[in-house]
């Protein structure tokens, strides 16, 4: 999270990757190799790194030499602080790499594009994501002057380079999350107004599911092709699976045999629910194989035929089914798609060589064309939700982007499934106090025997006892079991832990005590007063922040160019509200602001401390 000013640093998304005991522990080993020689180089950091953790035990000095040599060109330049922490988190998120980060196959592609700092990037998917880009952006007011972009040129990063393209994206795979209005869309931008549509960019991508650890706002701007592209894939990638839930797709409850399998079936991730769907409808096919994945499986594309046989018998080619040559038959598979006037972004070559970012893309877009569900939906009493289960699924969200916003080994789907082994809880508890955790005493998943998962979790329990959370009566088994209640109340303490820990790091602000509620209410009606203001609160639970007033009063005291009052509405209709609760989220994201909460969080005064 980095709603705070840096002390040590004042690059946002640096603020983002490490906490301040990190930083002085860094800090300190920067000073001291400068000392060394009076200066310090970018060609001196491939031997005086060997003394850092994961950099020095998992790199040779000559494999630390080629990185740095990659993405830096003159190797004589002198290094300062910040530059020191980047070059150090890019490499330390190679090493993590090289090691194998252990995540879950289904989400590994999540977090692949973004963290393995591959600096070679497929033209095909770059050429597929650029025709996706220019069909659903062709008649945007401000990019329909650079489109269509032409995919065999690199215009694509050029064009990223302000911003605006991928906060207008983000908008088309979840549609509100970032207020149009806090878009720089000037002309000409200058290096900051860049700098804030790239923060509004990646703090947006954090909180609608995007993976953007070691991704800065200097890296769009260098136009680094591999990140640019890895944070788009994940863009459409997100907007691609959207209707794979039971709440957009009722019609899924057909996959199951009964409604003890509805909730299992709710739990999955998105990509395992296509494979789900694209098996129940191959076998109507009597097609034997079972698709595992979006790859090896795929590239003959035999299940591709029998699978739009069966969507669109009428456009079928018989001979795909008599066709030897898998190139050949791909191509049949994909004029069968153009006869249904299903979008693809693919080629039979792309099939053939089991690309499995381009073959999801394909499987999402047939799905959302024609997916032979039927349209009558099963009557299934708790797929009627009710107001506490929205309220739990809005918290679960939000909680879920909070804990893979930190990086983890795993990527997680589902709060109430994913946490259950304890692993990335502890991990998450590591990332919130550094040298908490006790790994010796933890378990690494795999984990198969259901004790191993309880020690993990029990050493959770314990942890939070030991920070202080308010946990009566909860044991490690109740997280196992998944207890929806008990995991959301431990989280719910776990991330206002962290923000209370930014919050206490602040040198001039808290000289060592403990932050409180009442600090923090006192420092932002302090703020606003200052300002001339009249708004105050007297609590979190304030009736009056539903109008967004005193909030945008505090952002603007923070950073007076920041709010654009003539935009701000005055809060008094339902509508009035919202409109003001999606301008106030989006500029503090831009001012650097992690935020996990929806408009309707603040509408319904349904916020706390933590979104300070």
């Amino acid at each position: 999270m980095s709603g705070y000013v840096g002390i040590l640093v004042s690059d946002p998304w640096l603020q983002n990757q490490f906490t301040q005991v990190e930083l002085r522990s860094l800090k300190t080993h920067f000073m001291s190799m400068r000392r060394e020689n009076g200066k310090l180089t970018l060609g001196d950091l491939p031997s005086k790194m060997s003394r850092l953790k994961v950099v020095g035990e998992s790199l040779t000095e000559d494999e630390r030499e080629a990185f740095i040599q990659d993405l830096y060109q003159n190797m004589q330049d002198e290094v300062d602080f910040e530059l020191f922490l980047r070059v150090y988190s890019k490499l330390q998120a190679h090493a993590t790499d090289r090691r194998g980060s252990g995540a879950k196959s289904s989400s590994a592609f999540l977090k692949a594009a973004t963290t393995t700092l591959l600096h070679t990037i497929s033209e095909s998917e770059k050429a597929s994501y650029v025709e996706h880009i220019n069909n659903y952006l062709k008649e945007d007011e401000f990019l329909k002057k650079y489109l269509p972009i032409d995919p065999s040129t690199n215009n694509l990063f050029e064009i990223a380079k302000d911003g605006v393209l991928l906060c207008k994206l983000i908008n088309v795979a979840v549609p509100g999350t970032i207020d149009e209005r806090a878009i720089n869309t000037k002309r000409l931008l200058n290096p900051w107004e860049r700098n804030e549509n790239h923060t509004l960019c990646l703090n947006s991508a954090k909180a609608i599911g995007c993976t953007v650890v070691n991704i800065g706002t200097q890296d769009f701007i260098e136009g680094r092709r591999h990140l640019v592209l890895g944070v788009i894939s994940q863009i459409i990638k997100i907007q691609l699976l959207a209707d794979l839930n039971l709440k957009k797709t009722p019609q899924l409850v057909e996959l199951v045999e009964d409604s003890k399998d509805v909730e299992e079936l709710m739990s999955l991730p998105p990509e395992k629910i296509l494979l789900r769907w694209m098996n129940f409808q191959l076998k109507k096919a009597n097609y034997k194989k079972i698709v595992t994945n979006f790859s090896s499986d795929v590239k003959d594309a035999e299940a591709y035929a029998h699978l739009l046989n069966v969507l669109a018998p009428e456009h079928v080619d018989s001979s795909v089914f008599t066709v030897k040559n898998p190139l050949e038959r791909a191509k049949l598979v994909l004029q069968h798609a153009d006869r249904m006037g299903c979008k693809r972004y693919l080629t039979a070559k792309d099939i053939v060589e089991g690309s499995p970012n381009l073959n999801l893309a394909f499987v999402a877009h047939i799905f959302q064309h024609r997916n032979g569900l039927s349209t009558q939906t099963k009557q299934i009493s708790f797929l009627e939700t009710s107001p506490e289960d929205t309220q739990v699924s809005r918290e679960e969200k939000a909680f879920r982007f909070w804990i893979n916003s930190f990086g983890n080994s795993t990527y997680i789907d589902n709060v109430f499934e994913d946490l259950r082994n304890g692993w990335v809880l502890l991990e998450t508890l590591d990332k919130v106090s550094p040298g908490i955790v006790n790994w010796k005493l933890a378990n690494k998943p795999p984990i198969k025997m259901p004790f191993k998962k309880v020690e993990n979790c029990n050493q959770v329990v314990k942890l939070g006892k030991q920070l202080k959370f308010s946990l009566v009566n909860v044991a490690g088994n109740d997280i196992v079991q998944g207890n929806k209640k008990l995991i959301l109340a431990y989280l719910w303490q776990l991330m206002r832990y962290n923000i209370l820990q930014l919050l206490k790091n602040l040198r001039f602000r808290s000289n060592g005590k403990e932050i409180t509620d009442a600090d923090i209410l006192e420092w932002a009606n302090t703020k606003v007063r200052n300002t001339g203001s009249k708004s105050q609160i007297n609590s979190f639970k304030d009736r009056s922040l539903s109008d967004g007033i005193f909030f945008l009063d505090l952002l603007s005291a923070v950073q007076p160019r920041a709010v654009n009052w003539s935009l701000v509405t005055r809060g008094v209709t339902d509508e009035e509200k919202k409109m003001n609760a999606t301008y106030i989220i989006s500029i503090a994201r831009k001012l650097g602001c992690s935020i996990f909460l929806l408009p309707e969080d603040i509408t319904e005064v349904r916020i706390s401390s933590s979104i300070e």
